[in-house]
């Protein structure tokens, strides 16, 4: 499923135009986005939680070239799914 058919969804479910659940659908990620960047935890009950982790900097090698190379310490996004989620799924 892509945005668009996610919106189309959004929109049937909901009763409300496609504009409508677009613009909500687009504020939701941004408030999610925004909550990351704060290192904030995102908890939908039932569904799951988006969180920050952070990966520790590491030695790497260039495929290529076979050269050592050092990879920086980053911020990543997770998501761990919540028990409805996973029940849903089994």
């Amino acid at each position: 499923m892509n945005k668009s058919e996610l919106i189309d969804e959004i929109a049937a479910e909901a009763g409300i135009s496609k504009t409508a659940a677009g613009k909500a659908l687009d504020a939701a990620l941004a408030a999610v986005k925004q909550a990351l960047k704060d290192n904030d935890t995102v908890t939908l009950v039932g569904f799951g939680a988006f969180y920050v982790s952070e990966r520790a900097a590491r030695a790497g090698r260039n495929p290529q070239t076979g050269q050592s190379i050092e990879i920086k310490a980053a911020k990543v996004p997770k998501f761990r799914p919540g028990k409805a989620l996973k029940d849903a799924l089994n």
